[in-house]
């Protein structure tokens, strides 16, 4: 193991000590280290960071920058103890870091067209797991990590519920299941346990090595998905990313609650819970950044207003 290696190890140990879980953290440690030793590089220096940061070449300015904060967090603390680490500059991409995405909602038809291309991946269980994956995604607003940290006996397809663990905010949920979703998820299930008898972790969702999803690989073979399925970016801040499937469910469902004359306000707790949220303020920006809901919310306050002056 390298000195930069031990350097990760020991910041992982120290961070999680306070409480940190870093899980994606590690994983993009460790491609760092990895890209770092490819190159020749004994410690972190900012020029290689920035190198790194900048893969995959398609990607985002704001993902570049997210990838370079996880180096910046290791490099600040690794200087106290290696004086000739550098830390990079956190503008280096410019202000993307603190601006958010603008969600790409999937239409049905794009959504049937991710699980399409997922059905022409290389390996059976592959296929079978990440059509299943991106269906469960589409209709039960979960986040990726919960999917992928979901284990066989989360799944209750009986009851038709599953039940997230200690997800973010260290909370837990149980989420309910359409008929329809239990339906694939029980035929995803026997094709998973006939292609795959003897799985090396519990995991619902299995690699093709029968191990638990891992999410940089995930959003790797998403990106994959993405292009098979002929997805581009509505605009530069605007791409298909996997999140977004979670945004979809949220912004559906408060469109139907709209359409139907529900009181949005009075509900909105109900789908916080539902996906996880510890407050509705984070379920309502799904609101402001979706211009069918704000004409349909516009309109009910019109209504209202009409309904009050008569």
């Amino acid at each position: 193991m390298s000195a930069l290696a031990d350097g990760v190890a020991d910041y992982l140990v120290v961070r999680r000590a306070l409480g940190f879980k870093l899980a994606r953290s590690e994983k993009l440690l460790a491609q760092f280290v990895a890209y770092c030793e490819q190159v020749g590089a004994s410690t972190v220096r900012t020029e290689t960071a920035v190198a790194w940061a900048q893969l995959p070449a398609q990607g985002s300015a704001w993902w570049w920058s997210q990838r370079l904060g996880v180096v910046r967090a290791f490099a600040s603390w690794l200087q106290a103890r290696d004086p000739a680490c550098e830390v990079p500059p956190a503008d280096v991409f410019g202000p993307t870091g603190s601006r958010r995405a603008v969600p790409y909602l999937y239409t049905d038809a794009e959504v049937a067209a991710l699980m399409d291309a997922a059905s022409r991946l290389r390996y059976p269980l592959t296929r079978a797991t990440y059509r299943a994956l991106v269906g469960l995604l589409a209709v039960s607003g979960l986040r990726i990590g919960e999917a992928i940290a979901l284990d066989r006996d989360h799944v209750d397809l009986h009851q038709a519920q599953l039940t997230v663990w200690r997800s973010k905010g260290d909370s837990s949920r149980v989420v309910a299941l359409h008929p329809t979703s239990v339906e694939a998820l029980v035929a995803y299930s026997s094709l998973r346990d006939e292609l795959c008898p003897l799985p090396k972790e519990p995991s619902f969702f299995v690699s093709s090595a029968g191990t638990r999803l891992v999410y940089c690989n995930v959003s790797s073979l998403f990106h994959k998905l993405v292009r098979l399925a002929g997805l581009v970016p509505r605009s530069e801040r605007c791409r298909p990313r996997i999140h977004d499937l979670r945004h979809r469910f949220a912004v559906l469902t408060l469109l139907e609650w709209h359409r139907a004359g529900n009181d949005v306000e009075a509900r909105l707790p109900q789908l916080s819970t539902f996906m996880g949220h510890t407050d509705p303020k984070h379920t309502y920006w799904y609101l402001s950044g979706t211009p069918e809901l704000l004409a349909l919310a516009a309109d009910r306050l019109d209504r209202r207003e009409q309904e009050r002056r008569a």
